[in-house]
This record gives C-alpha cells, sequence and structure tokens, in this order.
C-alpha cells in the first residue's frame, strides 16, 4: 500500500461510475465540477464516510453504542486513509443559548479566568468587595501611622426602623457601654438615645477605642475578634482625626482587601468583613465560580430571563394593529370571543362616556393607555343572569394584564398558543440581555466585566487581552498566564479565518452555513491534531475576495501541520492555490461521476475536455453586460440603524437588477433581511408577526405590487418533498397516469399515484421506499423495502403504465430526461425547462429535500418563482443565489435573473461572487469593513463607479472584470488571464 495517496477503486456512490483516484497525502487537493458531478460523492459520501466508519468501528463496542456512525458507502476499496473530520456548513447549533463564545470555548476560559484572578463589586455601589480573615484586618490596622487614634466598632443595625430599648440593654448587660447611633456617640448608662421607631437608624457597638502601636497589637487582635463576633464577621474602624497620609481606600483596592474609606464630616470609617459581602450595602456576593459565569447554570443565568437575555412579553402594536378599527374591535386578542369581551369593553366605554364606534387613534393618550393597561378609577360592570342585571363596580384590569395574566394560570395549550401569537421578544430588563446575574456582571478582570468582553468583536476582543497581562499584578499574571494564552491562541484563529467582525454573544442559530463552517475550522487549528483527514465543503461561501486570501492562509496552515484536507470548492484563487485539483464530469447527473483531470492547475487549465478549465484559462468567461438599464423609479431605505447599520440611508433602483456587497459583517444581510424584506412585509402583507429592524422608513413602495424572499432554507423538512412535489410537476404526471387507458378501467383516481396517500402507495414502507433497521452497536441501516423493492408504490398502482414507464420510474428520472419523455405535455414540460435554467437538469424528480443543499433548495424556488403568473411589479430579494455553483451554472443563473428584471421585475442579491456583480446594473457596497467598523455605504452605482472607488474592497476586485474601467491604483492583483472572444455555448 502507498503512503503517499489515499487511493479509492470502485467508487459507485450515487453516480459515480465505478471511480478509480488517487488523492494525495498530506496537500491540499480540491474537488471541483458542475454542479451533480459528484463532488461530495466522492469526496463525503466516499472517502470521508470511509474514514469515520473506519475510526468508530476500531473502537471498542461499548464506545460504539454513544457514537453515531455513517452506512458504508458503496466502494470496492479505500487505502490510505487517515482518521477522517467532516468540516461542513451545518448551523454551529440551533440551541438558543449557544453563542459564538460557547461553540469556541472561549466563554469556557474567560469564566476560569473570571473565576480565578477576577475581582467582585458591589453590585449595588460598585465598590470593591473581598474577603479577610481577622488577621488581615489587625495587618491593614497596624499599618496606619503610629499613634493614629481609633474606635473598632460592631456594627450591629444598619438602617432599619425601630427604638431598639431591648437592644441597648442587652448590650449594657454584656458590659457595652458606648455606642454610636447615626453617626453619634451615645453613653449607654448616662446618655441612652430616645430614637423615633418611624425612622432607619444605623448603630454600630463601640467595642473598643484605641491608639495604633506595636505594643497594643494583642489588645487590638482582641477587640476585633470581639467585634467580628458581635456583628457576624463585620467591623467597623472610625478614624476621628484620620492622618493625612493614610491612603486606606487605595490600599483597601490594590491588596483585594474588602474595606473602604468612606470621609465623612471630621472622620473617615473603614468598614471590613470576614465574608465576600458589601458592606456598604448589606449584599453578600456568593464565591466565585467558573459556573458562577455560565448563563446556562442557575448559579450564573439571570432569574428573570433564565439566561436567554430574552423575556417574551405581550407587545402593544401586536394588540393594536390598526389604530383606524373602532372600540368594538381595535384589540386583536378578544376578537374571537366578542361576547364575552365585548361587555367589558362596553362598561369601560361607557365609564369615559364613549360610543363602542369611536376609532380608537381618535382617544387621547390617557384613555388609550385606560383600555391597554386598566384603570385607577373603579368601573361598573353589568352582566345579565337569570335573575336579571347583575352590577358591580372594580378596577378593569386593561386588556394586557389581562393577557399577563392568563398566560401565567392558564392551564389550556390552546389558549397560551393564541396569546403567544401577541408576545414579541424583548431584551431582558434585568440583565439587558448579558443573560448573567448581577454579580457575575460585577466582577472585573482589569476594569472589564465578562459581559462587555462578550459584546467585543472578536477582532476588538483580541486587541484587548493581547495587552491585558501588562494590567494584571504578578500574582494574576502566574495564574492566569496559561488561560491568557489559550484564549489568544483562539482568539487568533477566529482572526484568521475572517471572523473578527462576530461579537462573541452572537447566537450560534443567527450564523450562515460559512460562518459555522469557519468557526469550526478555527476550533481544529486550535487542535494542532497532525495526521487527520478534514473534509471541507465549500469554506469559500460567504467571504468577501479580501478575507478569502486568509482562510487560503489557514488551510495551507493546517496541510503544512502534516494534515490533508480535500476540500469541494468552485472558487478560482482557491484551486489556483491548491497541491491538486480533481475535476470531477464532464457532465451533471447520469453524465457526470468520472474524474476528468487529476492533477496541478496548470494541467487542468490546459485540458480542452474540461469546462472548470475553460473557465479557469480565459477560454470561457462570463460576459459584462453591454448596457445597464435605467431606473424606473427608487425604493429608498431611511435611516437603518439594526445591528452595526450607522443611520445609513439606501436607495434601490426599481426595474433593476441590483447587488449589495462588502466584506464579511459589513450589514448585507441585516440591510436586506432585517430592515427591507421586514418592514415590507409589515407594510405590504399586513404580517404583524414580523418585527423589522430599526429604520426611519421605507418610501416607493407604490411601486412594488409583491416582496418575495428566495433564501436557502430547505423547500421540505420530510423525505417525502421533492423537486417535484415543490414545483408542482408531480400533480400534472398524476393527472397523466390517472387519464391512462388502465388507469381508467380500474377506477384509478389522481390520488392513487400519490405516494403520501393510503391506496396506491406500499403500505410496509409508508411510501417512502426504504426502511430503517436499528443495529445497537453499528449504524442503522436504510435497506430498500422488500414489499415494493423502493418504488414507493403497491404492484397493482405500478401496473398503470405512461409510454411504458410507472409512476416509480418517473420519480428516478433526472430533470432533463423527464424534459424530454414528457415533450408532448407543455405544462410538464414548462417547469422543467424552469429547473434547467437555474442549473439543475442533473437532479432527479424525486430526490428528498433533506438531501439537497442550500443553493439547490435556493434555485428550486426561484424555477417555482419563474413558473408564477408575473405582474412586472415584483421585488425579489436573493441571498448569495451562487452558492454551491460552477461558473458554468452561474452563468445559467445570471441569465435567469436577467430574465425577471427584462420582464420589469426588480432583483436584488447579496452576492460575493464577482461574476454576478459585474453583471448587475447597479452595486451598494457596505463596508469599509466588517461588525462595528461596518456597516456604512462606501460605494454605490454601475460596477464600473464602485471600481473606481478607491476606498471600496469590492471595487479594487471588480477592476480586473470591467475592461470599460480606466483607474490608476492597485488591482486584486490575482493571475487571471484576459479572457478572448468568450464562447458562451453549453457545449
Amino acid at each position: 500500500m502507498s503512503t503517499e495517496y489515499i487511493e479509492v477503486r470502485g467508487a459507485e456512490e450515487h453516480n459515480l461510475q465505478d471511480l478509480d483516484v488517487e488523492i494525495p497525502r498530506e496537500a491540499l487537493t480540491v474537488v471541483t465540477g458542475l454542479s451533480g458531478s459528484g463532488k461530495s460523492s466522492l469526496a463525503f459520501e466516499t472517502v470521508y464516510a470511509e474514514g469515520q466508519r473506519r475510526y468508530i468501528e476500531s473502537l471498542s463496542a461499548y464506545a460504539r453504542n454513544f457514537l453515531g456512525q455513517m452506512d458504508k458507502p458503496q466502494v470496492e476499496t479505500v487505502e490510505g486513509l487517515s482518521p477522517a473530520i467532516s468540516i461542513d456548513q451545518k448551523n454551529a447549533a440551533n440551541n438558543p443559548r449557544s453563542t459564538v463564545g460557547t461553540v469556541t470555548e472561549l466563554h469556557d476560559y474567560l469564566r476560569l479566568l473570571y473565576a480565578r484572578v477576577g475581582t467582585p463589586h458591589c453590585p449595588e455601589c460598585g465598590r470593591e468587595v473581598g474577603e479577610q480573615s481577622a488577621q488581615n484586618m489587625v495587618e491593614r490596622i497596624l499599618e496606619l501611622p503610629e499613634g493614629t487614634r481609633a474606635k473598632i466598632a460592631a456594627p450591629v443595625v444598619r438602617d432599619q426602623k425601630g427604638a431598639f430599648e431591648d437592644l441597648f440593654d442587652e448590650l449594657v448587660s454584656e458590659g457595652y457601654a458606648r455606642v454610636e447611633v447615626d453617626g453619634e456617640e451615645h453613653d449607654l448608662t448616662t446618655d441612652r438615645p430616645d430614637l423615633d421607631e418611624n425612622y432607619d437608624h444605623t448603630i454600630d457597638v463601640v467595642v473598643d477605642r484605641v491608639t495604633v502601636s506595636a505594643e497594643d497589637r494583642p489588645r487590638i487582635v482582641d477587640s476585633v475578634e470581639t467585634a467580628l463576633d458581635e456583628a457576624e464577621g463585620v467591623l467597623k474602624l472610625i478614624l476621628p482625626d484620620p492622618p493625612e497620609e493614610a491612603d486606606l481606600g487605595n490600599e483597601a483596592r490594590s491588596t483585594g482587601a474588602l474595606g473602604d474609606a468612606v470621609a465623612e464630616e471630621d472622620r473617615t470609617v473603614v468598614e471590613f468583613s470576614k465574608d465576600l459581602a458589601c458592606t456598604h450595602c448589606g449584599i453578600d456576593v456568593p464565591e466565585l465560580e467558573t459556573r458562577s459565569f455560565s448563563f446556562n447554570s442557575p448559579h450564573g443565568a439571570c432569574p428573570e430571563c433564565e439566561g436567554l437575555g430574552e423575556t417574551k412579553e405581550i407587545d402593544e402594536s401586536l394588540v393594536v394593529v390598526d389604530e383606524s378599527k373602532p372600540l368594538k374591535s381595535v384589540f386583536e386578542p378578544w376578537s374571537y370571543n366578542r361576547s364575552y369581551y365585548r361587555t367589558r369593553l362596553d362598561a369601560v366605554a361607557e365609564h369615559f362616556d364613549l360610543p363602542l364606534s369611536t376609532p380608537f387613534e381618535d382617544l387621547d393618550e390617557e384613555t388609550q393607555q385606560a383600555f391597554l393597561y386598566g384603570t385607577d378609577e373603579e368601573v361598573l360592570f353589568k352582566r345579565q343572569t337569570k335573575n336579571g342585571t347583575r352590577r358591580k363596580r372594580k378596577r378593569f384590569e386593561g386588556i394586557i394584564p389581562n393577557l399577563e395574566r392568563r398566560y401565567l394560570e392558564t392551564d389550556s395549550e390552546s389558549t397560551r398558543e393564541h396569546i403567544e401569537d401577541y408576545m414579541g421578544a424583548t431584551t431582558c430588563p434585568v440583565c439587558e440581555g448579558t443573560r448573567l446575574q448581577p454579580a457575575s456582571r460585577a466582577v472585573l478582570v482589569d476594569d472589564t466585566a465578562i459581559t462587555e468582553v462578550n459584546r467585543m468583536s472578536i477582532g476588538d476582543a483580541r486587541e484587548r487581552f493581547e495587552a491585558m497581562e501588562a494590567d494584571l499584578t504578578e500574582r494574576e499574571k502566574v495564574i492566569a498566564e496559561e488561560i491568557l494564552k489559550e484564549i489568544r491562541a483562539r482568539l487568533g484563529f477566529m482572526c484568521e479565518v475572517g471572523l473578527e467582525y462576530l461579537t462573541l454573544d452572537r447566537e450560534a442559530a443567527t450564523l450562515s452555513g460559512g460562518e459555522s463552517q469557519r468557526i469550526r475550522l478555527a476550533t481544529q487549528i486550535g487542535s494542532g491534531l497532525v495526521g487527520v483527514l478534514y473534509v471541507l465543503d465549500e469554506p469559500s461561501i460567504g467571504l468577501h475576495q479580501r478575507d478569502n486570501d486568509r482562510l487560503l492562509d489557514t488551510l495551507q496552515e493546517l496541510r503544512d501541520l502534516g494534515n490533508t484536507l480535500l476540500v469541494v470548492e468552485h472558487d478560482e484563487e482557491t484551486m489556483r492555490r491548491a497541491d491538486n485539483v480533481i475535476d470531477m464530469g464532464p457532465g451533471p447527473g447520469s453524465r457526470g461521476g468520472d474524474v476528468v483531470v487529476n492533477g496541478p492547475v496548470d494541467e487542468l487549465k490546459a485540458c480542452e475536455d474540461s469546462i472548470t478549465g475553460d473557465y479557469l484559462s480565459g477560454r470561457r468567461a462570463i460576459p459584462v453586460p453591454e448596457d445597464r438599464r435605467e431606473r424606473a423609479g427608487e425604493l429608498t431605505i431611511r435611516g437603518a440603524r439594526q445591528h452595526n447599520l450607522a443611520d445609513v440611508d439606501v436607495s434601490l433602483p426599481l426595474g433593476c437588477f441590483t447587488a449589495i456587497t462588502g466584506v464579511s459583517g459589513s450589514g448585507k444581510s441585516t440591510l436586506m433581511h432585517d430592515v427591507l424584506y421586514k418592514g415590507l412585509a409589515r407594510r405590504m402583507n399586513d404580517n404583524t408577526s414580523v418585527i423589522p429592524g430599526d429604520h426611519d422608513g421605507l418610501d416607493g413602495l407604490d411601486a412594488i405590487e409583491t416582496v418575495r424572499l428566495i433564501d436557502q432554507s430547505p423547500i421540505g423538512r420530510t423525505p417525502r418533498s421533492n423537486p417535484a412535489t415543490y414545483t408542482n410537476v408531480f400533480d400534472y404526471v398524476r393527472d397523466l397516469f390517472a387519464e391512462t387507458k388502465l388507469a381508467q378501467q380500474r377506477g384509478y383516481e389522481k390520488g392513487r399515484f400519490s405516494f403520501n396517500v393510503k391506496g396506491g402507495r406500499c403500505e410496509e414502507c409508508g411510501g417512502q421506499g426504504t426502511v430503517k433497521i436499528e443495529m445497537n452497536f453499528l449504524s442503522d441501516v436504510h435497506v430498500p423495502c422488500e414489499a415494493c423493492d423502493g418504488a414507493r408504490y403497491n404492484d397493482a398502482t405500478l401496473d398503470v403504465e405512461y409510454k411504458g414507464k410507472t409512476i416509480a420510474d418517473v420519480l428516478e428520472m433526472e430533470v432533463g430526461e423527464a424534459y424530454d419523455f414528457f415533450e408532448a405535455n407543455s405544462q410538464i414540460r414548462r417547469r422543467l425547462e424552469l429547473l434547467k435554467d437555474v442549473g439543475l437538469d442533473y437532479m432527479t424528480l424525486g430526490q428528498p429535500s433533506t438531501t439537497l443543499s442550500g443553493g439547490e433548495a435556493q434555485r428550486i424556488k426561484l424555477a417555482e418563482e419563474l413558473g408564477k403568473k408575473d405582474t412586472g411589479e415584483t421585488l425579489y430579494l436573493l441571498d448569495e443565489p451562487t452558492t454551491g455553483l460552477h461558473s458554468e451554472d452561474e452563468r445559467k443563473l445570471i441569465d435567469v435573473l436577467h430574465r425577471l428584471t427584462d420582464d420589469g421585475n426588480t432583483v436584488v442579491v447579496i452576492e460575493h461572487e464577482l461574476d454576478l456583480v459585474k453583471n448587475a446594473d447597479h452595486v451598494v457596497d457596505l463596508g469599509p469593513e466588517g461588525g462595528e467598523h461596518g456597516g456604512r455605504v462606501v460605494a454605490t452605482g454601475t460596477p464600473e463607479a464602485v471600481a473606481r472607488t478607491e476606498d471600496s474592497h469590492t471595487g479594487r476586485y471588480l477592476r480586473d472584470l470591467l475592461p470599460r474601467v480606466d483607474i490608476e491604483g492597485p488591482r486584486s492583483g490575482d493571475d487571471r488571464p484576459e479572457p478572448a472572444a468568450p464562447t458562451m455555448d453549453d457545449d
């Protein structure tokens, strides 16, 4: 066996054609090719699956019981494998408690740092708190200049009402003669104070009056211990005439002692405590532990939101959606039970002398608040009973308090669900979204709370921790040395993969697939493993070209450690920097599954049989449009301030194709999803459940009839959903089968040919075609159903054929094959043509939705949109539609987007791929950087105008692709050749 290669023999997974291939070890290999050519089948379903399976099988049976295991791939042999790690684009976590800090383990090290070297402060007054022994206190007192006069007192009452006569009697019986009451000294034997029991008082028992000197140390020790016993671990040191050279407050802070010096008139008071507590506020502070800083633990989580950072509360804007409605119908939550709530509204309206037909907007603010939040005055309520009318006066609790109370008290799930429709997530008012309890938020390291660190971007946190050690004491440096080393390393790895704009408290569920993948990549770099096979799925997705260079440096760093990297990728720069490129093809689907080129990138560029090579060499190229479209109006976003958007105004030309660009984290998704789409959905569709991002307004809505967001979410959550069902192709196919002669004779209707309906489907597998067999210690095996042999239908249904094909045969057809097969049916053919137009001709009609990539799901949605009747006034919003696309497939997609725009629609896309950006009529470039350094409009206009903007990172890379741009200055620096007469045929 060769140790220089991973040797794959006889791979037949999915569309692989009995494939043999050698993958060099300890090298960066890119697997590329047209969509559907077999890239993922080779990299993930064959190589990674076999590597993972072998590793897990090497473990004990007991260990395998707790580990997920993959099915054995359809391959003859795979030799030279290493333990395999897959770094794909699945979300890092869907748990709302997971953040960037937790999934990268940064928060674990932060918790350790704050538990070991953090300085607790009082959450109320902010004073530093700490614990001391009696000996520590004595040493502090003896540090005062010799001869200093002091009183050692025990604070037995602090800010409490009462006359305290019994306490004074008890103190006298114990031998104490002097007390200080509210700062004034009294002799209990001759001058007992007469206190007003209705006022708060503070009483300190004077245990001893001493003069500081070394000779008096035994007396001071005895007095300190006595005072601590009397006041349960707390004492006061009162200096009637403090020496000028004594700086007790600073000393307390520098030594970590609890005592804080408080200057009063003609004297100074210093408080000490044996416990971790604030002597000024009387608040106990729990002992610091790592769990004290975990919002997933009850010891650290905010008690109000339980560590989520958000609370659900009744949203006033959801209760009253349309203020022009009359009182009798304006309150949405009460609309379902008008008979009961109408009587209550009647009573309140009568109380304010208002007819129920009065529009809510005509009420003054005080009356509106009375309806929503209740009345201070009693209202006369009337209720009809069989004995007559009952009248009762009581306060009206208000609609919102009524909903809040019922939500907490009800046992009915339907009632809770109904009320939840009118609740919105708001930042927790107690912890202000920081998730932690007050005591944990008040612990500081280098004058910074852990919640402040969590709200920093990764880039800012890195700078903070690089400089932190200089501000620590020698003792703290020793303790924190290794912790800081780990924190800095992880922050550095995150910056290396282009994620410095993310904040540590960002919810993991809100990350894109590319961001999640790069987080896992950074974690792997930090592990320092050697001899591992890493399989990555398009790590460049979501990355600006500027950031892509840093990502490639990271991949090469992993390789240089002695690891093997197998990367599925379409990015040209990644291919140019790879050690080896495997080009799959030559076509998609059944026409793919073979290796066209396996070698250095120069070999790929020289291969005229490779479409990838054609684009890399410049033999093919996506052309720049001859002309840019003229705008037919504007849609303007005013004052967008959500997340990092810096109060920006953005105008999008109507009737044009617009690309929103910018480096990662510059605010693109926030602008499109949170502000534009949610703002339009709320205004145009009256969708009150959508809460748009913070902005001043949207202008130009009259020119838009509908808005459609085509994102990368799945087209279905179960394997029963597929391209045929989603695009309604399957409806027309079932009509054809129901119209056949045999179906007519047997009385089969359209429903007979649905695998989701009893009657025609195979009941053994429920129409799924496979049966899962649980294997205890081994992975579950999905085998074809024995009853239907994977066909999904029973024998009687499969007797019916259309042009010699059964309904099961049709589901196994690729889109391109089905397009030719149904040439006589214009309805089916038109829909299949749309799937071909978006580059999905390789996909089978019955492919389960759960196996589709995000890019494939988005293009299916786009095809479905193209099939709708178009009015020409639709706004289409797409987020990185080129995800997972080869340059040839990208060309097809660009043609579709131009087609949509030519029909009079407006198309707005978020995109990094420059070939698409150069085809736009208008570009909005955000930046200049990510996170808090982004959120501004750097450049706007045609691609040529943006390319001339020297401050635009996007413009710098666009210059190489726009022949009409004439500007002095740096270009992107890649070695892409100037294309000559690009061809656009599909051959």
